[in-house]
């Protein structure tokens, strides 16, 4: 655990002032990270960017899970990041499956760790509760921390938004016409649909990284925080990559293997590492070495 410094302070709802003045404090860099995204929260920032003309110029990355379920039921709008997208031409977007943790940092001057999610209830409606820190050394390290996060997701290039876009729509018209229709043939067209909104992002998880490389990055990751046995390391993986590592199917999709056979992946990235000096087995619990 990391020993925190001063100044701390206590955010408490309603937030949205505080909200807009992390997003105001930012400069150079606007980091988002939130499971569920809304429009009318993303509209904010951007009226925020542009207003101070820092909108062209600031690299605004985001990081959130973009699973179809949650498109679909409107947890997250994709309109929100092919806005951000179309309107930031430093946008950048990370899909990281197993997301759960909101937090909002502007630069290296102020950081927000909270319940809240970025939508409208989040930041103004509901009742959430969280912490601002504005040491700048705490600060680095939120941003780093978070961005060892983002290297464990799959980063999503504005096409393939505006095909996420397009994707959703249909969705929720095949997902309309199966609720009014007793035909098999219907609800068998939307099954259909949403698989095959699933393998897309299977896809994006595949392009330029295999499966070797995500569960080996994924093993140092947790064995940064302390050594662990093997049967400790698997649930941690699984519940961080429930897509890779999927006990009821098998799929190879560009090259990455998503399914069954992950805990032998995660065997051999383990050998690996272990191999060429990056970790080490004491025959009983995996060790991070200083080279890992």
């Amino acid at each position: 655990m990391t020993p925190l410094r001063l100044p701390v302070d206590l955010i408490k709802s309603p937030w949205q002032e505080s909200f807009l003045d992390l997003v105001s404090v930012a400069q150079h860099d606007l980091l988002l990270v939130s499971p569920f995204v809304k429009l009318q929260a993303t509209d904010l920032i951007l009226s925020n960017l542009q207003r101070r003309g820092v909108d062209r110029a600031i690299r605004l990355a985001m990081i959130t899970n973009l699973r179809p379920e949650s498109l679909l039921n409107g947890s997250t709008d994709v309109e929100a990041l092919s806005s951000l997208g179309k309107s930031l031409p430093r946008f950048e977007l990370v899909h990281l499956p197993s997301l759960h943790a909101k937090v909002y940092v502007a630069d290296d001057r102020l950081a927000v760790v909270t319940s809240a999610n970025l939508t409208r209830p989040g930041i103004a409606g509901n009742l959430e509760y969280g912490a601002s820190f504005s040491d700048a050394s705490v600060v680095r390290e939120i941003r780093r921390d978070l961005q060892g996060y983002a290297q464990l997701g799959a980063r999503v290039d504005t096409d393939e938004i505006e095909v996420m876009l397009r994707e959703t729509a249909e969705l929720k018209q095949a997902f309309l016409r199966a609720e009014r229709s007793i035909q098999a043939g219907a609800r068998r067209a939307f099954r259909e649909k949403l698989e095959a909104a699933h393998v897309r992002l299977l896809r994006q998880r595949a392009k330029g990284k295999t499966t070797h490389a995500i569960l080996s990055d994924t093993i140092l990751f947790l064995l940064a925080r302390g050594p662990l046995r093997t049967t400790e390391l698997h649930p941690l993986i699984q519940q961080m990559h429930p897509d890779i590592c999927d006990d009821s199917i098998e799929r190879v999709i560009g090259g990455v293997h998503f399914g069954k056979r992950w805990k032998h992946y995660v065997r051999t990235a383990q050998q690996f590492l272990k191999r060429t000096g990056r970790i080490s087995y004491d025959g009983e619990r995996w060790h991070l070495t200083p080279d890992g």
